[in-house]
């Protein structure tokens, strides 16, 4: 009779050790399957959060585009001025508040001088032209180019020496 209570007290006993050993190894797959679920999701997580900060970073590039048609009209309107100097301050100093205004929100202007390397990654050959200048380089800078956070977003329009 202890020998049964001792069976119904301890019932792995009765258990073969293979039984026991598939049970163990079972449980192990069973944990090393949620780890692996676990740390999938996690990447996920950090995933779709770097996914969600580039789309906010870049969501306004379609009206900065369009902006950036602004500051070239300012440009104009500026050039086309000069007799009035309070119309041209007025027209300049709006023209700057409307830059300040899109640099804040990642617009950078791309800096292009005359002599510099031609580079294709950010600046776009409209024409070549004759100049005593070395051959490939920038002779004149025709309209601004534009970087949003980094990325090109309008390319400068420039002359390139022959």
């Amino acid at each position: 009779m202890e020998e049964k209570q001792e069976n119904q007290q301890n019932p792995s006993s009765d258990a073969q050790p293979s039984e026991i050993e598939r049970l163990k190894k079972e449980n192990d797959d069973y944990l090393d399957g949620w780890k692996r679920a676990k740390a999938d999701f996690i990447n996920y997580k950090k995933d779709e959060t770097k996914r969600f900060e580039t789309v906010l970073k870049y969501a306004n590039e379609t009206i900065i585009r369009e902006l950036i048609s602004v500051l070239d009209s300012f440009d104009l309107a500026i050039q086309s001025l000069g007799a009035d100097d309070k119309t041209e301050k007025g027209i300049y100093l709006i023209r700057t508040q409307l830059e300040d205004v899109l640099k804040r929100y990642g617009l950078e202007r791309i800096s292009v001088s005359v002599g510099q390397k031609f580079d294709p990654s950010i600046h776009d050959a409209i024409t070549v032209v004759e100049s005593d200048q070395p051959s490939g380089t920038v002779a004149e800078e025709v309209e601004r180019g534009y970087m949003m956070n980094g990325k090109l977003i309008r390319a400068a329009r420039v002359k390139v020496v022959k």
